[in-house]
């Protein structure tokens, strides 16, 4: 949670800034953080792989995620606004037809692994699992029945992101802030 806020708050661009001290203009560059972590050691060479798929995943997935949770917030924010159900309703299919369209091509063209690893991506950045988040704009019924139909592939809408006590997590999570800041 505090690398996400960390991530936030930080310029992704140096910019020159100039500031007046005593009478002098003084010259001054903001630069983003570089993050440091102990360097990873590979107890064989299908571990390097897994990581650099997890590298490869993450770059993959995370974009769509930040997507999604853009469009939840503009979803919220638009269904507030609404004064009837009726409409919140209308407003609901429209926007479950236009995701459909749009998400359903990109979604095939994931692996398993990414489909997996986006779901937590999407707990990551909502702090809402995907289960509750399809339970809060469509219903119980239909978080049910995508529940039912991941469960059919050994996936779960209902699975957590928590790097502080999944070491997988905390992987992904060293990982993400890496893409993030531009280092990997």
């Amino acid at each position: 949670m505090q690398a996400q806020e960390r991530m936030t708050t930080q310029p992704r661009r140096a910019f020159a800034r100039q500031s007046l001290y005593k009478g002098d203009t003084i010259l001054w560059i903001e630069l983003r953080p570089v993050y440091i972590y102990k360097p990873l050691k590979f107890k064989n060479n299908r571990q390097q792989k897994s990581y650099s798929r997890l590298v490869r995943n993450v770059k993959k997935t995370l974009p769509i995620a930040k997507e999604i949770k853009g469009i939840i917030i503009q979803t919220s924010l638009k269904l507030d606004s609404i004064p009837t159900e009726k409409e919140r309703k209308k407003y609901i299919k429209q926007m479950e037809k236009y995701l459909k369209e749009t998400y359903t091509p990109r979604m095939k063209k994931l692996t398993f692994s990414q489909g997996k690893l986006l779901i937590k991506l999407v707990d990551r950045e909502c702090n809402q699992t995907s289960y509750q988040l399809v339970k809060s704009f469509m219903g119980s019924f239909k978080a049910g029945f995508y529940q039912t139909f991941a469960a059919l592939f050994g996936a779960s809408l209902k699975k957590e992101y928590d790097p502080d006590n999944v070491e997988d997590d905390a992987i992904t999570e060293r990982v993400i802030v890496l893409v993030e800041n531009g280092q990997i």
